[in-house]
């Protein structure tokens, strides 16, 4: 059998490039019956598969220069390449996006109507809410039963779907 799944595999396990993991000439012939990422795991442990070490470039310079512009040198209208929105991201949209997935997972789980839910869309566009925090804040003033347990899964949720 070939190894080219033990070497996928162990770059996986070992959170390395495939180009960087190594197999002991010794241990082929296990590498080549490994069939699951478990006997990978399993084979790492025993040092059979290795990854090479990494290679770390001197970076003096570049140290040098984080550091002065952590004090706020070369940070100059004449060394700005780009708008503003560009160098900093669009906080907005960030905070209006997480927002409506709050808003649609609330509607999902039944927590919220349509018509609720078309109601505080429309907030969410107005910029009413500073944050989710606020948001849930004004919802269970509203009437809305939201625990900290769902809210906790509603969390979960999310991050699995925008990660």
């Amino acid at each position: 059998m070939s190894i080219r799944f033990a070497k996928r595999a162990g770059a996986y396990v070992l959170d390395r490039g495939e180009s960087a993991v190594r197999i002991r000439p010794d241990a082929l012939q296990d590498a080549a019956k490994a069939l699951t990422k478990e006997d990978i795991r399993r084979l790492v442990k025993e040092g059979k598969i290795y990854a090479i070490k990494e290679k770390h470039n001197k970076s003096s310079r570049s140290k040098k220069l984080r550091v002065a512009r952590s004090e706020g040198r070369s940070r100059g209208p004449g060394r700005r390449r780009g708008t503003r929105h560009a160098r900093t991201g669009r906080l907005w949209e960030k905070k209006i996006r997480s927002q409506r997935r709050l808003l649609k997972e609330l509607k999902s789980m039944k927590k919220i109507n349509t018509t609720v839910f078309h109601d505080y869309y429309r907030h969410i566009k107005g910029n009413q809410y500073a944050n989710k925090a606020q948001m849930l804040l004004h919802m269970r003033e509203q009437g809305i039963q939201v625990s900290e347990e769902e809210l906790k899964q509603i969390n979960e949720r999310i991050r699995k779907d925008y990660e």
